[in-house]
């Protein structure tokens, strides 16, 4: 026993010692030796070497090389916003003052159109500037069409892209009562822009151009998204800045001296402007070295990050110098997050890009802070200024690696369309025993396939020598090429490798989706004379070891977990939020900059897991008020005496008024409502454009036109995706909405004689049942699928998701940006002609418990909560903290109006939701959703009688009813 112990000791000390000596002399990483003058060789040889063969015929790249060899005029052309010749489905205003600026300015509307009439005087190709004022609006970029002479030149001309700008709400970083620094709320900061037109996903680095004939033309903005107000338009030629080289000379000339002894630091926290509500101050306790420091407590002392990856979004810092001459620069970052490849930046002061080199300046990745000096191998760059202040502005820009991005996106696109072809002939489970000949059928089969490996094979060993390394990014490349080569090699052998050759396209689409992400976090900015020696980005190995003992013996009384209030109040009530962490530190800025302030109520906001609630309030312990809970929590509770009936409380009639009817049905019961609606989620219909072109036929108004398309897509291999109720992972199977839909669209219900009984085996119920059923067993609908991933595919061009799957799309999926859309789901035809659309609806709610110490403060921030003001706020800073993925689905009315949805996306939801109906919760209920899908599954697996086997089950459902109403003495 002593011999084993003594083991145990020595190995314990032996590991001690080998993290020791891994903080005292941390090893080296590959990658910081790189430097921007390797890279931006490297770029112009990428450049010049690739070509970019794309077999769409509105894209920018064929619109470039159509008009190659036109002029490049430098010709300038100013249209005035005021000067506008018509419009369409608009008001436009006309503005005198604004910003601080006395004109004429046009205010044009989140939709509709304006038109302008210009004179050129010379043929060619011309970029183009528009200078603009971001006024209020749903806080979210603003999003213009752009026509020439009535036609969009290109397709990604649909989509130009116009910053907000935003900036922290307050000057000084706030603290709540336990000492953590509180993230500072965004808020809109706006001023006149000038942009100029380019792509919004950044693959292109130069601005768009647009090539106009010699004389007249008209140019039109069509609104897509959010107002703006326009100064002008400008037709002029962009002028790339010079390289480094030309900029040392000039300052030769004109006899600029370095600078002596200044260092001049910003923190990255203390930036004045950014592009977006994402970009706000966050939070580094790994390093010792960050600025400000502190062990235990949350304190925002960087910024970026993750949050700062999307091409296009900028943050800029002021600096005031102290006088004139020449400064080298140096930033204070960490890429920790892109491994394999590099972040780029792109640099501007005051409004331009000083020289080439910094169009493009390389973050490598380390895990460790990096003292990143803007410059080469031998010497840094240096920038000239003068005294005063002036704004560093730092952009994500794809750089190098976005043609490389290009190529591996049209050879997505490629390879998918292939893979389509391939599927209708061998179906989506292929004989393996069968010769299906596809190279016969398909006679370009194996040349796509041997010139797509060449891409990727080229796109590989571009990155290699971008980043001077292998990683995974290379090896899915290398991996998809290989196969692609030898499928050409070996058609024959197509069919059998069908499921290994779909794995390995989806993995190089999610590695687009990962390329094109440039995270980068700052911690802070230098300006320095050359003289200065710049400080250690690290630690030293000691104060690290020091730090790490320090940080856990502070993490046994820390607790991260709890949200410390920032204001006193005379009344307190406990609120329970079964959400994250990012959602539940919003609310609580929400209450306490609102709520706590008008009311004079404080909340104790705890994040708890929603499971605890039962148990907690069985044990007397629970909330006043639990927020985000599910359809089936509120009523239940209330049965049991354990939820509070809100309708009896002042005010519930004007509060109602803010959702529809369709939203309180699932939480109400006998003449009592035990919950107000949060979020109400319902379904859509989405289906690829491209796809329904391609096979001649449009998407489905009625289930007569379903029935209709479904063999069209079978006759291709393709499916229609017509989804079940998740069956794992929630308390309580949901009732199926596909079901709900027709059962709705049949004019029936699922409960009769309030509750007491089920209605499914009325005559409406089972012909509803019937025609559910018969898309699994007459049409062979796929029970299960990955609708997300075959929806990108194509496999499944057409189905029937609730409507956040949209955010889904616009955020994970670029490959088919524009290919997509979302409209009101199939119905029945009507005998005036209309279709009846019904759908059934899911979401959350928030509930007060009956044990509630304080009804009266709980009901005001019930109120409060549900209220369009907070609804909105709260949907505008989750998205502007967690992106586009999150929009959230709020149930008010009003709110969801004003929340970002393109404007004709959000005229389609409103159509869609004028339909929507709530599926009712009574005693028992929970059988229903659990016996409707075993009812499902005896038809399709056992062939048993539609009729029969729903009978059977609704027996059960009844049972359970009638039992359950006994123990509540409901009869």
């Amino acid at each position: 026993m002593k011999l084993t112990l003594s083991k145990v000791t020595v190995t314990c000390m032996l590991l001690i010692t080998a993290i020791l000596i891994i903080m005292l002399f941390p090893i080296s990483r590959s990658g910081a030796k790189y430097t921007h003058a390797n890279v931006s060789l490297t770029s112009d040889a990428v450049n010049s070497e690739q070509t970019l063969a794309s077999a769409d015929e509105n894209s920018y790249d064929h619109y470039l090389r159509k008009h190659k060899n036109e002029p490049h005029p430098t010709d300038e052309i100013v249209i005035q916003g005021a000067n506008y010749i018509v419009t369409k489905d608009m008001n436009p205003q006309l503005i005198t003052e604004l910003g601080g600026e006395a004109g004429k300015f046009l205010r044009t509307e989140e939709h509709g159109s304006v038109t302008w009439e210009l004179n050129v005087p010379q043929s060619g190709l011309y970029h183009m500037t528009l200078r603009y004022f971001p006024i209020e609006g749903k806080s979210s970029a603003i999003e213009r069409e752009l026509l020439i002479d009535g036609q969009t030149p290109f397709s990604s001309a649909r989509n130009l892209s116009f910053h907000r700008v935003w900036a922290n709400e307050k000057d000084e970083i706030e603290q709540d009562s336990r000492g953590n620094d509180l993230r500072p709320r965004q808020v809109e900061s706006p001023r006149w822009q000038e942009a100029v037109f380019r792509d919004t996903e950044g693959y292109y680095e130069e601005p768009y151009q647009f090539y106009f004939s010699a004389g007249q033309h008209t140019v039109t903005l069509l609104s897509t998204r959010e107002p703006m107000v326009i100064d002008s338009i400008k037709l002029h030629h962009y002028k790339s800045p010079p390289a480094y080289v030309e900029v040392a000379k000039e300052y030769e000339i004109k006899g600029y001296k370095e600078t002596t002894g200044h260092f001049i630091k910003v923190q990255g926290e203390d930036a004045v402007y950014k592009s977006s509500p994402t970009l706000y101050p966050i939070t580094d306790r790994s390093s010792p070295s960050t600025e400000p420091y502190d062990v235990s407590k949350i304190v925002m002392n960087t910024i970026g990050g993750n949050n700062w990856r999307v091409p296009g979004q900028w943050i800029a810092w002021e600096m005031e110098v102290p006088e004139d001459g020449l400064y080298k620069i140096a930033i204070k970052s960490r890429q920790e997050l892109l491994r394999g490849i590099y972040s780029t930046r792109s640099l501007q002061i005051d409004g331009e890009a000083p020289f080439k080199e910094m169009l493009q300046i390389p973050f490598f990745y380390n895990s460790d802070w990096q003292m990143n000096v803007l410059g080469t191998n031998e010497e840094p760059y240096l920038f000239y200024l003068t005294k005063g202040k002036h704004e560093l502005k730092l952009e994500v820009s794809l750089g190098a690696i976005a043609p490389l991005i290009r190529q591996v996106e049209n050879s997505v696109l490629e390879i998918n369309a292939m893979y389509r072809k391939i599927l209708m002939i061998t179906g989506n489970v292929p004989d393996p025993y069968r010769d299906y000949q596809l190279d016969k059928q398909i006679p370009d089969m194996t040349k796509v396939f041997k010139e797509q490996s060449d891409v990727l094979y080229a796109v590989s060993e571009a990155l290699i020598t971008l980043t001077g390394e292998k990683s995974d990014k290379t090896a899915i490349l290398n991996k998809t090429a290989y196969q692609l080569a030898d499928l050409a090699e070996k058609p024959d052998t197509v069919q059998k490798r069908l499921s290994q050759f779909k794995i390995n396209v989806g993995s190089v689409g999610s590695w687009i989706l990962e390329v094109r992400e440039q995270p980068l976090e700052i911690d802070y900015l230098a300006l320095a004379s050359p003289d200065i020696d710049l400080p250690a980005a690290n630690a030293s190995g000691l104060k690290k070891a020091g730090h790490e003992i320090s940080s856990f013996l502070h993490s046994f009384f820390e607790d991260y977990n709890t949200i410390g209030t920032t204001t006193a109040a005379d009344q307190t009530i406990d609120v329970w939020i079964g959400t994250g962490r990012d959602q539940a530190q919003v609310l609580k800025a929400m209450i306490d900059d609102t709520f706590t302030p008008l009311t004079g109520i404080s909340v104790n906001l705890k994040l708890v897991n929603a499971d605890v609630l039962l148990r907690a309030s069985l044990a007397g312990e629970g909330p006043d008020v639990a927020m985000q809970v599910g359809n089936d929590v509120p009523v239940n509770f209330g049965m049991r005496n354990a939820a509070e009936d809100l309708s009896k409380y002042p005010g519930y009639e004007e509060v109602i008024k803010q959702f529809r009817d369709s939203a309180l049905v699932p939480y109400r019961y006998s003449n009592q409502v035990f919950a107000l609606p949060e979020q109400q989620i319902f379904n859509m219909l989405f289906y690829r454009k491209d796809i329904l072109e391609q096979l001649n036929v449009k998407p489905p108004q009625t289930w007569e036109d379903v029935y209709a398309l479904i063999p069209v897509l079978q006759k291709h291999n393709m499916d229609f995706a017509f989804p079940l109720a998740q069956t794992t992972g929630v308390p309580v199977l949901e009732v199926n909405r596909a079901y709900a839909m027709l059962l709705y669209q049949m004019d029936g219900s699922f409960y009769l004689n309030e509750g007491a009984k089920s209605g499914l085996d009325t005559e409406t119920g089972l012909a509803a049942f019937k025609s559910w059923t018969n898309f699994y067993t007459s049409y062979k609908l796929p029970l299960i699928f990955d609708f997300p991933m075959r929806f990108r595919t194509g496999e499944m061009p057409v189905g029937i998701q609730d409507y956040t799957f949209y955010n889904y799309l616009s955020v994970s999926a670029p490959e088919i940006k524009g290919l997509w859309e979302f409209v009101p789901v199939p119905g029945f035809k009507q005998a005036d002609g209309t279709i009846r659309r019904d759908v059934a609806s899911g979401g959350t709610a928030t509930v007060m418990l009956k044990q509630a110490k304080n009804k009266d403060a709980a009901w005001k921030f019930m109120k409060w909560w549900v209220s369009k003001d907070a609804q909105v706020r709260f949907g505008r800073e989750m998205e502007g903290l967690m992106g586009a993925a999150s929009r959230y689905p709020t149930a008010n009315l009003k709110a969801l109006q004003e929340l970002p949805w393109p404007t004709r996306d959000y005229r389609r939801l409103e159509e869609q939701w004028e339909w929507v109906k709530g599926i009712p919760e009574v005693p028992g209920g929970y059988f229903t959703g659990r016996h409707l899908d075993n009812a499902l599954r005896e038809v399709v697996n056992n062939g048993t009688n539609s009729t029969d086997a729903l009978y059977d089950y609704v027996q059960e459902i009844d049972y359970e009813i009638e039992q359950k109403r006994k123990e509540f003495n409901l009869d």
